[in-house]
């Protein structure tokens, strides 16, 4: 199953527009995801005194842990996610609250370290920018950090399309460019 995280937030997105084209070369079922219509409870004491208690309770089939058990049975991860303010739409991070979970998506070894309980191989993070990146740290980064040093995710690939907004930018250009990118990362792991 091909987990497909839509953290945009336009229905007629340029990220989703890749995300699609990308999961049109994948094979597999998709299962779509959008966090910004999650309606994700604060992460306050409150909550966080509830998942405890859910943790320690054993009750992982609780509603709350949903999107941590689609996660951590994935066997690929799509994320569709905008470049904002050198980084990702609020809704993203606040997915990655829910979904990072002792039990679920990871344990931690008898010496502290993370080890990862969920199935994916490949996570594929899609984005495009009005303006230039100037950073992959912020964004990107703590994604790849996430799936890399938690999730145990052997590949993480970005791909990326920017300059959509400056002017004289050939759009639909850049757009193609991306999508002759994507198919050529699909090739190359094929």
């Amino acid at each position: 199953m091909i987990l497909y995280i839509n953290a945009c937030v336009r229905r007629e997105s340029r990220t989703a527009q890749l995300a699609r084209h990308l999961i049109s070369r994948l094979e597999g079922q998709a299962l779509e995801f959008r966090p910004a219509e999650a309606g994700f409870p604060t992460a306050d004491e409150s909550f966080i005194a509830r998942r405890d208690s859910l943790i320690g309770s054993g009750r992982f089939d609780d509603q709350l842990f949903a999107p941590a058990r689609a996660f951590a049975a994935a066997d690929e991860i799509v994320i569709a996610a905008p470049y904002w303010d050198l980084s990702f739409p609020a809704a993203l991070k606040q997915y990655f609250e829910q979904i990072n979970v002792v039990g679920i998506t990871f344990r931690y070894s008898p010496e502290g370290i993370p080890v990862s309980l969920c199935r994916a191989k490949r996570l594929f993070y899609i984005t495009t920018a009005g303006g230039m990146i100037l950073s992959d740290d912020y964004g990107f980064g703590y994604v790849r950090s996430l799936a890399e040093n938690f999730y145990h995710i052997p590949e993480v690939y970005q791909v990326k399309a920017e300059g959509l907004d400056l002017p004289d930018t050939d759009i639909e250009g850049v757009l193609r460019s991306a999508e002759e990118d994507i198919d050529c990362l699909i090739g190359k792991l094929s």
